[in-house]
């Protein structure tokens, strides 16, 4: 947990008095209608000195290590709106870390520095459509290198929260002749440049999403760039996504467990006042008791594997962390959607509907088992690790 348990304290006050009595209207209502309000509590998260938590100091957050992160995340997954209303929503939060760490002064200056005061929105385009996602060593983008610029060429999708983006980090090949892992780089491209489109918002189980809740196809035809506007050395675009990723599954498994919160409360509730005939309610059952047990249960047992990765990450890295990171992935997505299902299972009729958040969460976290790499990618990174202490070598 947090050291600094008042912090904690003050986000949960602020996600249940500012931001619960919005959801509704982020759920039922135009992305126009509800940004003024979403942009009134953003204001009120900078005035109560909870704004960007993951961020330095001097980009004006609050400089917290990753495990005491990690609990502020939870609080805020309670909420579809939480991370947003800090700034520290994906993939904005990937980008910003990754321009802290390897941005150039200038790209820091121009790119990370209105990011951070949340006056802009980015995106990450890595995934292909044409390509397998499991395997990020194979893309079919490429960014030719003519004097001093770069021409990109690519199709990209589930570039999430492209629709408004003011600039995407896109990852193309740049060394076709390199080896796999040092055949690509990633570079900055403004959302203004002559030749990048959004084709679309792709719809996720019948639902395109809202504002910054989106995940974009997106074309990049002969985009040209300055090469200034690439991040770290040529080549090392496979190595930066790596070092994105780790502490991003960590960032989402965080997420998750606050979803899962939220969702047990909404059940337990709902089965403490639900009536089947007068004076007997849902909670009475005990069907719904061991659907209560199981979710507790799960919930707690994944918080400690979580809690624990971050604890290796913040004392060695996340290299370290490596299998760790692999089996919380794939463990905290299967218990959100187990949770989540038995959360709508209870509501009944009410939990298919978009009156609570579950519906949302379900149409839209079924990912969790397949972005960030599938669960089976991730079995399979724990397993070789396993079977390597018993002299089976298994290759990839």
């Amino acid at each position: 947990m947090p050291n600094e348990p008042t912090l904690r304290a003050q986000v949960r006050h602020f996600v249940d008095t500012v931001l619960l009595p919005l959801e509704h209207r982020y759920l039922n209502e135009p992305w126009s209608a509800v940004l003024p309000a979403l942009d009134a509590a953003r204001a009120e998260a900078r005035a109560r000195g909870i704004w960007a938590p993951h961020l330095p100091h001097d980009l004006g957050g609050r400089d917290l290590p990753f495990l005491d992160f990690a609990a502020i995340s939870e609080e805020l997954g309670r909420t579809p709106i939480g991370h947003y209303a800090l700034n520290c929503q994906a993939p904005d939060i990937g980008n910003m870390e990754l321009l802290h760490r390897h941005g150039s002064a200038e790209q820091q200056r121009q790119w990370l520095a209105p990011l951070a005061r949340g006056e802009i929105r980015s995106c990450f385009a890595m995934t292909e459509p044409e390509r397998a996602g499991s395997n990020p060593v194979w893309m079919e983008a490429r960014a030719e290198r003519v004097g001093d610029e770069y021409v990109i060429t690519g199709h990209k999708w589930f570039t999430s929260a492209a629709d408004g983006s003011a600039f995407a980090i896109v990852m193309a090949v740049t060394d076709p002749g390199a080896p796999p892992h040092q055949r690509a780089s990633q570079i900055i491209v403004p959302t203004d440049t002559p030749g990048y489109s959004l084709v679309r918002n792709i719809k996720v189980m019948g639902d395109e999403g809202v504002g910054y809740a989106t995940h974009g196809e997106v074309r990049f035809e002969r985009c040209r760039v300055p090469v200034t506007n690439r991040i770290g050395d040529e080549g090392a675009g496979f190595a930066l996504a790596q070092e994105r990723l780790g502490p991003g599954r960590i960032h989402h498994c965080m997420r998750w467990m606050g979803i899962c919160e939220r969702a047990l409360d909404l059940t337990c509730r709902h089965a403490a006042t639900r009536e089947l005939s007068p004076g007997v309610v849902l909670g009475t059952k005990q069907s719904v008791q061991h659907m209560i047990a199981d979710s507790r249960a799960e919930i707690d047992a994944a918080r400690l594997l979580i809690l624990d990765t971050a604890r290796l990450i913040d004392a060695h890295g996340a290299k370290a962390a490596r299998e760790a990171v692999s089996a919380i992935k794939f463990f905290a997505a299967g218990v959100l959607q187990r949770v989540l299902d038995r959360a709508i299972q209870v509501h009944g009729a009410l939990g298919m509907t978009d009156d609570t958040p579950l519906a949302y969460w379900f149409r839209h976290e079924r990912a969790a088992r397949i972005y960030d790499g599938a669960d089976e990618v991730h079995k399979s990174v724990v397993a070789r690790r396993i079977l390597k202490g018993y002299g089976v070598t298994v290759r990839e």
